[in-house]
């Protein structure tokens, strides 16, 4: 089941989402203090392109600085843009797990630093 839903995430907007994360991590990598936030866009391009089964772990004390700052230039407004979409998607019943898996996008998205993905659920 975890397999279909993945499919289906990708074709209707995974792709587009994740190649978006994968740019802005390219484009932070380019000078030095980017590095680290490059990386942490890496890591949610990849849950983007297959979330369904994958759990986020959110450890804001690990990294309270970098979070914040993430937090405020970066992970409020792609907060916000998973949360719009996450109740686009719950509105039907059919869009209900992929609202789902928008939240938890919105979780990586705002605080990422620290964060783990695993498996499971």
């Amino acid at each position: 089941m975890k397999l279909i839903a993945n499919i289906i995430w990708f074709i209707f907007g995974g792709l587009w989402l994740g190649l978006s994360w994968a740019i802005l991590g390219v484009l932070l990598c380019i000078t030095i203090i980017g590095i680290p936030f490059g990386k942490q866009c890496f890591k949610a391009a990849k849950l983007t392109f297959a979330p369904f089964g994958k759990r986020v772990n959110v450890h804001f004390d690990k990294h309270p600085v970098a979070n914040v700052l993430w937090a405020v230039f970066f992970g409020w407004e792609m907060a916000l843009g998973y949360l719009a979409s996450g109740v686009i998607c719950c509105i039907t019943i059919i869009g209900i797990p992929l609202g789902l898996q928008s939240f938890k996008l919105m979780k990586l998205a705002f605080l990422p630093f620290g964060a783990s993905v695993s498996s499971g659920k």
